[in-house]
């Protein structure tokens, strides 16, 4: 008998199959916290992760779509509170929890986003008061980007009619609350950018949450901010209420109504400005005038008869010019003494006089130098006569010439001195005044003595 027959035989994918429908069905909805480590954030968009307390660990996958919504950046060592559902990942074998939404333990989701998001622009140096722009005097248009049908442009328009009617307003209409409102009030900003004939810019909405007022806490608003060549006023929420774009902002107003009073100066307070500065300047120019005046009649009294003046000028000048034209004569008289003496001493060393000694000169040199050269010439044509001589009577030719002859042994050009020294049969070289002879030993030679 089989003893498989009455039993069911499951394959791994189908025990898995159970085993995450079993889980599925009993931990549709969970929440659970604990710590987060070994993150991943692949390019995909998912988020890996595992979530541990001192006794156990779980796997955890928040897809995409849920990871987008988050206001905060997880980070390895943050505690967490999750709430998802339970699976099987039927490939590994192993469970999970696929997290649907994450709020950080002990602080709120935003109020975490907030100050990651703070700490990152305040590195950047986004809120650097080097790059604060300030406000124009009189600005001749504002923008303000804010809810149409909002609190805040209402109290915006009271107070600009109120303190200058004339200035002229642009509404950059934007939803500032909600999903997509960053975006359009990001988009507002660098429209008016682009529009660019602004003075000065309002970006803001009335008091609210904190999740009211998170728009002006998002990353693209606070870009926006940053690289806006208009100065932009932050206006949003209460005086209590602190976002990103008011530490962004060239300058901060704690409501709406009060950026509006910062940009637009009371028509009151400039007429009375105006009133005062006038007064200063008309105080100002009396006073220049009496200066003026005092110092005009100190002048005048200081001032001589020209035609006095002409006179005693007229004689400076006849002085003067007498005493240049003795200046002048002095001076002449000099030069034409000093062209004088350079003229003699030319005279005396006048190029042409020591040419002339110096060629006579030349001539004598040359005729002593070929009396000379002669007489070492004969004297050397005498002494080469006598050593010729000398050397003629030495010459062993004078002796060849006298009937002598020199023999030499061939092939060895040995010097025949003595008849004993050859062979019968030996080769001789004979050498006379004029010529050689070739000749051979017939007989043995005898040797005669010096006194034969």
């Amino acid at each position: 008998m089989d003893i498989f027959s009455d039993k069911r035989i499951l394959t791994v994918s189908r025990l898995s199959a159970l085993i995450r429908s079993t889980l599925e069905e009993n931990f549709e909805l969970v929440w659970v916290e604990g710590e987060i480590s070994n993150l991943s954030t692949p390019s995909s968009g998912h988020l890996y992760f595992t979530l541990k307390d001192t006794g156990a660990q779980l796997r955890c996958v928040m897809f995409k779509g849920a990871a987008k919504n988050l206001r905060f950046r997880p980070k390895d060592g943050m505690v967490l509170i999750l709430r998802g559902r339970i699976t099987v990942y039927e490939q590994r074998g192993d469970y999970q929890l696929i997290a649907e939404y994450a709020e950080p333990q002990g602080i709120g989701a935003l109020q975490l986003a907030f100050e990651q998001l703070k700490e990152r622009l305040l590195r950047e140096g986004l809120f650097d008061a080097a790059r604060k722009k300030p406000l124009p005097l009189l600005p001749q248009r504002i923008g303000v980007v804010t809810s149409p049908t909002g609190a805040a442009i209402h109290d915006i328009l009271t107070v600009v009619n109120r303190r200058f009617a004339n200035v002229r307003i642009l509404i950059a209409p934007v939803r500032v609350q909600g999903d997509g409102a960053a975006v359009e009030i990001a988009a507002a900003i660098d429209d008016l950018n682009s529009y660019g004939a602004v003075d000065v810019m309002i970006v803001g909405r009335g008091g609210g949450s904190l999740e009211d007022l998170w728009a002006f806490n998002e990353e693209v608003v606070a870009r926006a901010i940053a690289r806006s060549r208009i100065p932009v006023i932050s206006a949003v929420g209460h005086e209590v209420d602190v976002t990103i774009a008011d530490f962004v902002a060239d300058l901060r107003a704690a409501t709406p109504s009060a950026a509006a009073e910062l940009v637009v100066r009371s028509k009151q307070e400039l007429e009375g400005l105006v009133e005062s500065l006038a007064h200063r300047l008309q105080r100002e120019m009396a006073q220049q005038l009496r200066r003026s005046r005092g110092e005009l009649e100190r002048m005048s009294h200081l001032l001589r008869d020209p035609t006095f003046l002409l006179g005693h000028l007229a004689q400076r000048l006849d002085d003067q010019g007498a005493r240049l034209r003795l200046a002048f004569a002095g001076s002449l008289r000099r030069r034409q003494d000093r062209l004088a003496a350079l003229t003699r001493h030319l005279r005396i060393v006048n190029p042409a006089l020591q040419v002339e000694r110096g060629r006579e000169r030349v001539i004598t040199l040359a005729a002593r130098l070929d009396q000379t050269a002669r007489r070492l010439l004969d004297g050397c044509h005498e002494e080469s006569a006598v050593l010729s001589a000398r050397l003629n009577a030495l010459s062993p030719l004078d002796t060849l010439g006298r009937g002598y002859a020199v023999a030499r042994t061939i092939p060895h050009h040995r010097v025949v001195r003595d008849a004993a020294d050859l062979a019968v049969g030996e080769l001789l070289e004979l050498f006379l005044h004029r010529g050689r002879l070739l000749c051979r030993v017939e007989e043995n030679p005898v040797a005669i003595s010096p006194e034969t």
